[in-house]
Protein backbone atom coordinates (compact mmCIF):
# COMPACT_ATOMS: atom_id res chain seq x y z
CA UNK A 1 0.00 0.00 0.00
CA UNK A 2 1.03 3.66 -0.60
CA UNK A 3 2.90 5.23 2.53
CA UNK A 4 4.27 7.89 3.45
CA UNK A 5 8.31 8.96 3.37
CA UNK A 6 9.63 8.06 6.91
CA UNK A 7 13.49 7.32 6.20
CA UNK A 8 15.93 9.08 4.51
CA UNK A 9 16.64 7.61 0.95
CA UNK A 10 19.62 5.82 0.41
CA UNK A 11 22.43 6.77 -2.15
CA UNK A 12 24.15 4.23 -3.79
CA UNK A 13 27.98 3.99 -4.42
CA UNK A 14 29.60 2.84 -8.02
CA UNK A 15 30.31 -0.38 -6.36
CA UNK A 16 26.91 -0.76 -5.16
CA UNK A 17 25.22 0.08 -8.09
CA UNK A 18 27.24 -2.53 -10.28
CA UNK A 19 26.35 -4.90 -7.58
CA UNK A 20 22.75 -4.18 -8.01
CA UNK A 21 23.19 -4.26 -12.00
CA UNK A 22 24.55 -8.03 -11.30
CA UNK A 23 21.41 -9.16 -9.08
CA UNK A 24 19.22 -7.08 -11.59
CA UNK A 25 20.25 -8.23 -14.61
CA UNK A 26 20.75 -11.72 -13.35
CA UNK A 27 16.78 -11.81 -12.11
CA UNK A 28 15.70 -10.84 -16.20
CA UNK A 29 17.63 -13.00 -17.21
CA UNK A 30 15.79 -15.81 -15.10
CA UNK A 31 12.31 -13.77 -15.92
CA UNK A 32 12.68 -13.99 -19.09
CA UNK A 33 13.57 -18.12 -18.95
CA UNK A 34 10.94 -18.52 -16.81
CA UNK A 35 8.10 -16.37 -19.64
CA UNK A 36 9.95 -19.08 -22.13
CA UNK A 37 7.71 -21.72 -20.41
CA UNK A 38 4.38 -19.98 -20.13
CA UNK A 39 1.80 -22.01 -22.53
CA UNK A 40 -1.19 -23.58 -22.06
CA UNK A 41 -1.59 -26.55 -19.74
CA UNK A 42 0.99 -24.89 -17.65
CA UNK A 43 0.34 -24.28 -14.05
CA UNK A 44 1.35 -21.30 -11.98
CA UNK A 45 2.99 -23.99 -9.49
CA UNK A 46 5.14 -25.11 -12.74
CA UNK A 47 6.48 -21.85 -12.87
CA UNK A 48 7.00 -21.67 -9.36
CA UNK A 49 9.26 -24.92 -9.22
CA UNK A 50 11.29 -23.25 -12.39
CA UNK A 51 11.64 -19.94 -10.81
CA UNK A 52 13.05 -22.01 -7.26
CA UNK A 53 15.20 -24.19 -9.49
CA UNK A 54 16.73 -21.65 -11.62
CA UNK A 55 17.50 -19.73 -8.67
CA UNK A 56 19.30 -22.77 -7.46
CA UNK A 57 21.42 -23.34 -10.60
CA UNK A 58 23.13 -19.98 -10.30
CA UNK A 59 23.24 -19.67 -6.68
CA UNK A 60 20.99 -17.20 -6.18
CA UNK A 61 18.17 -16.90 -3.05
CA UNK A 62 14.36 -16.30 -4.30
CA UNK A 63 13.72 -12.77 -3.24
CA UNK A 64 9.86 -13.04 -2.83
CA UNK A 65 10.06 -16.72 -0.84
CA UNK A 66 8.80 -16.14 3.07
CA UNK A 67 9.18 -12.40 2.27
CA UNK A 68 6.41 -10.71 5.08
CA UNK A 69 4.77 -15.22 4.38
CA UNK A 70 5.05 -14.75 0.70
CA UNK A 71 4.40 -18.52 0.09
CA UNK A 72 6.10 -18.97 -3.37
CA UNK A 73 9.46 -17.92 -4.73
CA UNK A 74 7.31 -16.12 -7.90
CA UNK A 75 4.51 -14.10 -7.89
CA UNK A 76 1.89 -15.29 -10.07
CA UNK A 77 -0.77 -13.00 -11.55
CA UNK A 78 -3.30 -13.69 -14.64
CA UNK A 79 -5.93 -11.98 -16.21
CA UNK A 80 -7.65 -9.90 -13.50
CA UNK A 81 -4.93 -10.69 -10.95
CA UNK A 82 -2.90 -7.63 -10.82
CA UNK A 83 0.11 -8.51 -7.88
CA UNK A 84 0.88 -11.02 -5.71
CA UNK A 85 -0.44 -13.88 -7.34
CA UNK A 86 0.04 -17.28 -5.46
CA UNK A 87 1.36 -20.09 -7.60
CA UNK A 88 -0.91 -22.57 -7.56
CA UNK A 89 -1.81 -25.87 -9.16
CA UNK A 90 -5.13 -25.08 -9.51
CA UNK A 91 -3.91 -21.81 -11.91
CA UNK A 92 -3.55 -23.04 -15.32
CA UNK A 93 -2.91 -21.03 -18.30
CA UNK A 94 -4.83 -20.96 -21.38
CA UNK A 95 -5.01 -19.48 -24.56
CA UNK A 96 -5.49 -15.78 -24.61
CA UNK A 97 -4.68 -15.66 -20.73
CA UNK A 98 -2.36 -12.87 -19.89
CA UNK A 99 0.03 -14.08 -17.36
CA UNK A 100 2.07 -11.19 -15.10
CA UNK A 101 5.27 -12.73 -13.35
CA UNK A 102 6.67 -10.62 -10.89
CA UNK A 103 10.22 -11.99 -9.28
CA UNK A 104 13.33 -10.78 -7.36
CA UNK A 105 16.74 -12.36 -6.56
CA UNK A 106 18.83 -11.92 -3.55
CA UNK A 107 22.76 -11.80 -5.14
CA UNK A 108 25.61 -10.72 -2.85
CA UNK A 109 23.49 -9.44 -0.78
CA UNK A 110 21.51 -6.94 -3.42
CA UNK A 111 18.10 -7.11 -4.32
CA UNK A 112 17.04 -7.31 -8.19
CA UNK A 113 13.22 -7.57 -8.54
CA UNK A 114 11.44 -7.37 -11.85
CA UNK A 115 8.07 -7.93 -13.94
CA UNK A 116 6.49 -8.63 -17.01
CA UNK A 117 3.24 -9.73 -18.25
CA UNK A 118 3.10 -12.65 -21.25
CA UNK A 119 0.77 -13.37 -23.96
CA UNK A 120 -0.70 -17.04 -23.79
CA UNK A 121 -1.04 -17.93 -27.51
CA UNK A 122 -3.10 -15.26 -29.08
CA UNK A 123 -4.56 -12.65 -27.02
CA UNK A 124 -7.53 -10.24 -27.81
CA UNK A 125 -6.59 -7.02 -29.47
CA UNK A 126 -7.41 -4.86 -26.50
CA UNK A 127 -5.23 -7.20 -23.95
CA UNK A 128 -2.63 -6.85 -26.66
CA UNK A 129 -3.00 -2.86 -26.50
CA UNK A 130 -2.79 -3.39 -22.75
CA UNK A 131 0.72 -4.98 -22.80
CA UNK A 132 1.92 -2.50 -25.07
CA UNK A 133 0.84 0.64 -23.91
CA UNK A 134 1.91 -0.69 -19.91
CA UNK A 135 5.52 -1.75 -21.00
CA UNK A 136 5.54 1.97 -23.12
CA UNK A 137 4.39 3.49 -19.61
CA UNK A 138 7.42 2.00 -17.98
CA UNK A 139 10.17 3.45 -20.61
CA UNK A 140 8.50 6.72 -20.74
CA UNK A 141 8.60 7.07 -16.71
CA UNK A 142 11.94 5.94 -16.64
CA UNK A 143 13.38 8.56 -19.46
CA UNK A 144 12.37 11.07 -16.85
CA UNK A 145 15.26 9.76 -14.25
CA UNK A 146 17.44 12.37 -14.70
CA UNK A 147 19.68 13.90 -12.49
CA UNK A 148 17.64 17.41 -10.91
CA UNK A 149 14.06 16.89 -12.33
CA UNK A 150 11.98 15.77 -9.61
CA UNK A 151 10.45 12.39 -8.57
CA UNK A 152 6.85 13.37 -9.56
CA UNK A 153 7.78 13.77 -12.90
CA UNK A 154 7.71 10.38 -13.46
CA UNK A 155 5.01 9.34 -11.81
CA UNK A 156 2.89 12.24 -13.78
CA UNK A 157 4.53 11.07 -17.01
CA UNK A 158 3.43 7.46 -16.48
CA UNK A 159 -0.06 8.36 -15.42
CA UNK A 160 -0.46 10.65 -18.67
CA UNK A 161 0.80 8.07 -21.16
CA UNK A 162 -1.67 5.22 -19.41
CA UNK A 163 -4.74 7.74 -18.95
CA UNK A 164 -4.53 8.83 -23.27
CA UNK A 165 -4.23 5.55 -23.99
CA UNK A 166 -7.77 4.90 -22.02
CA UNK A 167 -6.78 2.77 -19.56
CA UNK A 168 -6.21 3.45 -15.65
CA UNK A 169 -3.26 3.12 -13.19
CA UNK A 170 -3.62 1.13 -9.93
CA UNK A 171 -3.20 3.86 -7.00
CA UNK A 172 -2.82 1.29 -4.49
CA UNK A 173 0.47 -0.45 -5.23
CA UNK A 174 4.00 1.49 -6.28
CA UNK A 175 7.47 1.07 -7.22
CA UNK A 176 10.13 1.66 -5.02
CA UNK A 177 13.44 2.34 -3.95
CA UNK A 178 16.20 -0.62 -4.06
CA UNK A 179 19.40 -1.80 -2.73
CA UNK A 180 20.29 -4.25 0.32
CA UNK A 181 16.31 -4.01 0.92
CA UNK A 182 13.87 -4.94 -1.42
CA UNK A 183 11.49 -2.22 -0.32
CA UNK A 184 13.46 0.97 0.27
CA UNK A 185 12.13 4.97 0.34
CA UNK A 186 10.98 6.32 -1.69
CA UNK A 187 7.68 4.61 -2.67
CA UNK A 188 7.21 5.45 -6.43
CA UNK A 189 3.28 6.07 -7.17
CA UNK A 190 2.72 5.57 -11.04
CA UNK A 191 -0.08 8.62 -10.41
CA UNK A 192 0.21 11.97 -8.47
CA UNK A 193 -1.43 12.76 -5.58
CA UNK A 194 -2.14 15.99 -3.36
CA UNK A 195 0.94 15.68 -0.89
CA UNK A 196 3.23 14.36 -3.08
CA UNK A 197 6.70 14.46 -1.29
CA UNK A 198 9.20 17.13 -2.96
CA UNK A 199 11.94 14.99 -3.71
CA UNK A 200 14.79 15.86 -6.01
CA UNK A 201 16.49 13.21 -8.29
CA UNK A 202 19.99 13.11 -7.63
CA UNK A 203 23.11 10.39 -8.85
CA UNK A 204 23.34 7.54 -6.81
CA UNK A 205 19.06 6.59 -6.15
CA UNK A 206 17.90 3.37 -7.46
CA UNK A 207 14.36 2.59 -7.95
CA UNK A 208 12.27 -0.07 -9.04
CA UNK A 209 9.71 1.71 -11.35
CA UNK A 210 6.73 -0.64 -12.35
CA UNK A 211 3.38 0.44 -13.56
CA UNK A 212 0.39 -1.53 -12.96
CA UNK A 213 -2.74 -0.57 -15.64
CA UNK A 214 -5.55 -2.22 -15.43
CA UNK A 215 -8.34 -2.50 -18.85
CA UNK A 216 -11.26 -0.36 -16.59
CA UNK A 217 -11.35 0.75 -13.05
CA UNK A 218 -8.09 2.06 -11.21
CA UNK A 219 -9.96 0.16 -8.48
CA UNK A 220 -8.37 -3.44 -6.91
CA UNK A 221 -9.33 -5.43 -3.96
CA UNK A 222 -7.68 -8.50 -2.50
CA UNK A 223 -9.47 -11.87 -2.57
CA UNK A 224 -9.66 -13.95 0.48
CA UNK A 225 -6.12 -15.61 0.17
CA UNK A 226 -5.24 -12.78 1.40
CA UNK A 227 -2.36 -12.43 -1.09
CA UNK A 228 -4.13 -12.16 -4.66
CA UNK A 229 -4.86 -8.53 -5.74
CA UNK A 230 -7.42 -7.91 -8.67
CA UNK A 231 -9.27 -5.71 -10.37
CA UNK A 232 -12.46 -4.60 -8.43
CA UNK A 233 -14.41 -4.75 -12.20
CA UNK A 234 -12.96 -8.11 -13.47
CA UNK A 235 -11.15 -6.81 -16.29
CA UNK A 236 -7.81 -7.66 -17.46
CA UNK A 237 -4.34 -5.96 -15.82
CA UNK A 238 -1.07 -6.09 -16.97
CA UNK A 239 2.80 -5.45 -14.82
CA UNK A 240 6.32 -4.45 -16.42
CA UNK A 241 8.85 -3.76 -13.91
CA UNK A 242 12.45 -2.63 -14.57
CA UNK A 243 15.38 -1.79 -11.85
CA UNK A 244 17.23 1.64 -12.87
CA UNK A 245 20.02 3.62 -11.28
CA UNK A 246 20.75 7.71 -11.51
CA UNK A 247 24.23 8.65 -12.25
CA UNK A 248 26.10 12.10 -13.14
CA UNK A 249 25.59 10.28 -17.01
CA UNK A 250 22.13 9.59 -16.74
CA UNK A 251 20.07 6.53 -15.74
CA UNK A 252 21.27 3.28 -16.38
CA UNK A 253 18.47 0.33 -16.41
CA UNK A 254 20.40 -2.35 -14.32
CA UNK A 255 17.69 -5.24 -14.96
CA UNK A 256 18.66 -5.48 -19.07
CA UNK A 257 20.39 -7.43 -20.42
Amino acid sequence: MIKSLKRKISLKSKDEISKLKSAASLTMEILLKIGEAIKPGISALDIDKLARSYCKEHGVRPAFLGYGGFPGAICVSVNEEVVHGLPTSRKVFKVGDIVSLDFGVIRAGFYGDVAMTFPVGVVSENAQKLLEVTKQSLYEGIEQLITGNKLIDVSRTIQKFVESNGFSIVRDYAGHGLGKSLHEEPQVTNYVYKGYPDITLEAGMVFAIEPMVNEGTFKVKVKRDRWTVVTKDGKLSAHFEHDVAITENGYIILSEI
